[in-house]
């Protein structure tokens, strides 16, 4: 069983969209596809959560939520604001794999990026990816980025932290490419896989998260080299 664990180079890189797109692939290739968001903040009573997003735009049934925030803040800082006891990253790590065990591949998207704290005890969304890994799933990450100034070091800083966690990148996916590149964006197409030593594995257009689904599960399998992400060639 696999469990691709879907990070950003920070918040708004176009994770979810990301999610969506890899879930899509995953099922038209006749997985049975679980979407797990360990942890969700920032979204009030009655807004649409990552996972809702994902939901409408794969048409995925098994979709879950394990734990939320109200407050626009990492997990263990709205946590700590409020005074709430929130689930340890050991414990994140046991729901998602009682969730994988079911299905063949299961999208784990996390929360802005790999240092970002999941639980007061300061563990991220790497160490929730090594618990998984000592429960002997095939753990894939995949890191989604941007075009713009300043993404190389991002990116750089993200691949190194994944890799001292132990982790193989599965690919570099762009998670919101503007209709109109300019010198940086057409620049940092070939150089986040040079710089990085990782793959350039898809290109997602900007503003495809408000389409209608049956356009975004059309579109999607253009988008991303996602069968080599998901091991499924």
């Amino acid at each position: 069983m696999t469990v691709i664990v879907v990070t950003g180079t920070s918040t708004g890189v176009g994770k979810t969209v990301v999610t969506a797109a890899l879930a899509v692939v995953a099922t038209v290739a006749g997985n049975r596809v679980c979407v797990v968001k360990p942890v969700q903040t920032g979204v009030a009573p009655g807004e649409q959560t990552d996972i809702t997003t994902v939901a409408r735009l794969c048409g995925c049934a098994s979709v879950h939520q394990l734990s939320r925030l109200d407050d626009p803040l990492a997990p263990d800082t709205a946590a700590r604001l409020r005074g709430l006891a929130i689930p340890s990253v050991a414990a994140l790590a046991l729901g998602t794999a009682r969730l994988a065990g079911d299905h063949d591949i299961t999208l784990v998207e996390g929360a802005g990026g790999v240092a970002v704290r999941l639980d007061t005890d300061g563990e991220t969304l790497l160490t929730l990816a090594g618990h998984l890994v000592e429960a002997s799933y095939d753990v894939r990450v995949v890191v989604v980025t941007s075009l713009a100034l300043g993404t190389l070091n991002h990116t750089e800083l993200t691949m190194a932290a994944v890799r001292a966690a132990g982790l193989v990148p599965a690919g570099l996916v762009v998670g919101s490419v503007p209709a109109e590149l300019g010198l940086a964006e057409r620049c940092n197409i070939e150089e986040l896989p040079r710089v990085t030593g990782v793959p350039l594995r898809g290109m997602i257009p900007a503003g495809v998260g408000g389409w209608e689904p049956g356009r975004f599960q059309h579109e999607a399998v253009g988008w991303l080299d996602a069968q080599t992400m998901l091991g499924i060639i």
